[in-house]
């Protein structure tokens, strides 16, 4: 879309840009419907609020540079050891020091990266000058409804890491652990990002932090953002051998987790009521959600299991963008920084069934113009 008097601010690369799209739309932020950021909408947790408020005493004191009570919290959750953990300032930064690693590492230079892929991949990537060598995922299988799998071939290893996520964004594919074990044989570095994990039951998860005591070639990047509605609060971790985690804290700030973040990430992983609340609203508002969008024409949203939904769509993404955000003050992500997929995809976060509901009134008043 271009810019135009309405739009001063340049084109967002991730979701949740609600100053951008509010100068689209001529209205306040807050009256804007996102569907860009993929947030949990029952969040966040009161039991999260109120760690914040009694923390908010600690404001006045540096935090612990060990974070040693987040730490074993994050710990006893996943039950791994505690020196296995290392809390950030979001994944974003864990992503950073992960593509640092992956500069120093030994063998062939390069990173071969599952796509299309969040385009924070490409820039921790590219700031230490790391090679990407693409893994593409068939789409056009995929929107056929083909079970979730790993492209074939599998790369050789022409380089010496690997980065992948789970549940796949943004094609919300959820890849068996089973087969990601084998690629941990195959490069001496894979980071995994698991962001939006926590969005499937325990007994459904295809995490690989089991095998990370095992693996000293693997890293695990979870947030806690996505899941308890904290995006503004910026908090994550990484789960791999503490030697590595060792070499992350050595190359960074101090204190990157504050005070407040440190609270509520330990009472957000101990909140199992908002937990099981979150896995019985999903599954059937984004059924409900899928086959609407399956029902508007020109539309063909991609099954997934996580909390958002590509949609491949024959009206280009960002005129969509631009007439719902004029027409109805909704906002869904164009995935022009997907570089593999361009303006024919848009993806949606699943929300509350009204508003979920709200978005496919207004999305077949638009395909009707």
């Amino acid at each position: 879309m271009p810019t135009t008097p309405h739009t001063p601010f340049i084109r967002p690369i991730h979701g949740g840009n609600l100053a951008w799209a509010a100068a689209i739309a001529g209205c306040s932020p807050d009256s804007l419907l996102d569907f860009s950021a993929s947030i949990n909408p029952l969040g966040p947790p009161a039991s999260v609020v109120q760690a914040m408020a009694q923390a908010l005493g600690q404001l006045s004191h540096y935090p612990d540079p060990q974070y040693t009570d987040l730490r074993r919290a994050l710990a006893a959750y996943h039950q791994v050891p505690a020196n296995w953990v290392l809390p950030g300032n979001g994944a974003a930064e864990l992503l950073t020091w992960a593509a640092r690693d992956m500069a120093e590492s030994h063998g062939p230079p390069g990173c071969h990266l599952l796509t299309p892929a969040f385009s924070d991949y490409g820039r921790a990537l590219a700031a230490v000058g790391v090679p990407v060598l693409p893994w593409p995922l068939p789409m056009d299988r995929l929107l056929e409804g083909g079970t979730p799998d790993l492209p074939d071939p599998w790369p050789e290893p022409q380089a010496s890491c690997l980065l992948i996520n789970n549940p796949h964004n943004p094609t919300g594919q959820l890849f068996s652990a089973e087969r990601l074990r084998p690629l941990l044989e195959r490069f001496a570095t894979v980071v995994v990002d698991e962001a939006f994990m926590d969005f499937l039951p325990p007994h459904q998860q295809q995490s690989l932090i089991a095998e990370v005591v095992h693996r000293p070639n693997l890293v695990v990047l979870r947030s806690l953002t996505k899941f308890y509605t904290l995006p503004g609060l910026r908090i994550g971790y990484a789960i791999g051998h503490p030697d590595r985690l060792a070499r992350w804290q050595r190359w960074r700030d101090p204190w990157p987790v504050n005070a407040l973040a440190a609270e509520a990430a330990i009472a957000a992983v101990a909140d199992t009521a908002f937990q099981s609340l979150t896995w019985q609203w999903l599954p059937p508002a984004r059924q409900a959600l899928f086959q609407g969008l399956q029902n508007l024409p020109g539309l063909r949203p991609l099954a997934g299991a996580a909390n958002y939904l590509l949609v491949k769509t024959g009206t280009p993404a960002p005129v969509l963008q631009e007439r719902l955000l004029r027409s109805h003050q909704v906002l869904l992500r164009d995935c022009l920084s997907f570089a593999e997929l361009g303006e024919h995809y848009f993806r949606v976060a699943v929300r509350s069934p009204a508003e979920n509901e709200r978005l496919l009134t207004a999305l077949g008043q638009t395909l009707r113009v």
